[in-house]
């Protein structure tokens, strides 16, 4: 049997060498045409159901946002241009920059209160000039750790300022900026914020931090920026409806250590409208456990490795019959 073409008086079809007529009725290619209109538009309503929650501070068009922590810091020295520029090369969404003060009020880019680990010298940041602190080494500690990773020209890489930053990047990446120690440094948010403004960056900023009055401060700044309420727990985490209601007032978000969490403080901080971040998975499988929970960002040292993981599941076509259930718990608690 073969089918022929339509015509006016009906579908004519070939049986056994002769032709025999259909007569279908006028209105039929319309039914046929909504039929699959309604199919095609359930099919991709059901598609949607498989997606994560989509951080509302992000670069690209990605499910979640990359903060490449410290930089790139897995491939290179924390906290250095070169961890910045293989982190932008690397798609993240934001580089994070840990700021600390220099005797002589210059903001840098550093994660301890010390030079000790990071670099070839020895003392508190908040007591050495800039100039000091170009002196030192800030790159050979890495090759020396990392050896498959290590590069020679880390050797003699320097402390770059957040000036320095903003100058090699511009408005061509995001900025996750954490006050570190603010009660140390008086008037690092000002001079932070009054940084962010000659460069003219205020819509490619985000700012984290473990106090609450920095936050603030920042907050009173500025109406838009997304701030987030860094929290650290040596237990598994929990946390109440009356604390999560107090970060609201001033906070976008939380921030947590990953490895004290679980789905449940996922949602209920979700359930409170804020963003969760967590911080550090590098591993496949840490990154893979935490995107199923239905975060908002993480912060890995390899992002990279967190963008191929990102990409695996969005090609998937189907989600595990956990994922389909926190995602309807999520739709009900909203």
């Amino acid at each position: 049997m073969k089918v022929g073409l339509p015509r006016k008086d009906g579908l004519h079809l070939r049986f056994n060498g002769e032709m025999v007529k259909m007569i279908v009725p006028r209105y039929y290619g319309y039914i046929v045409r909504a039929f699959l209109f309604v199919a095609l538009l359930g099919f991709f309503c059901g598609l949607s159901d498989y997606g994560f929650a989509v951080g509302s501070v992000s670069a690209h068009d990605s499910k979640i946002t990359i903060v490449a922590h410290r930089g790139a810091s897995g491939y290179a020295p924390e906290n250095t241009l070169d961890a910045y520029r293989l982190a932008v090369r690397m798609r993240a969404d934001y580089i994070e920059i840990d700021l600390q003060m220099t005797e002589d009020g210059e903001l840098i880019a550093m994660h301890d209160g010390t030079v000790d680990r990071t670099t070839n010298g020895t003392g508190f940041v908040r007591n050495m000039t800039l100039s000091e602190i170009k002196s030192l080494d800030s790159g050979s500690w890495f090759n020396d750790k990392h050896s498959f990773y290590a590069r020679k020209k880390y050797i003699n890489e320097k402390v770059p300022t957040l000036r320095e930053v903003f100058e090699a990047f511009g408005p061509s990446t995001r900025y996750l900026l954490e006050t570190k120690s603010p009660k140390e440094y008086p008037g690092l948010e000002e001079k932070m914020w009054s940084l962010v403004q000659e460069f003219k960056l205020e819509d490619r900023i985000a700012v984290q931090s473990f106090s609450m009055e920095s936050l603030k401060k920042i907050r009173k700044r500025s109406k838009g920026v997304p701030i987030f309420q860094l929290m650290w727990y040596k237990n598994p985490a929990s946390i109440s409806k009356e604390k999560l209601k107090e970060i609201g007032k001033y906070a976008n978000g939380i921030g947590a250590n990953f490895q004290k969490l679980d789905k449940r403080y996922v949602r209920r901080v979700k359930k409170a409208n804020l963003l969760m971040y967590v911080y550090t998975p590098n591993f496949r499988s840490s990154m893979a456990r935490a995107l199923k929970w239905g975060v908002d960002g993480i912060h890995t040292d390899y992002p990279d490795i967190l963008v191929a993981e990102q990409r695996q599941i969005e090609n998937s076509w189907f989600a595990s019959n956990d994922e389909k259930e926190d995602r309807e718990w999520l739709k009900k608690s909203k």
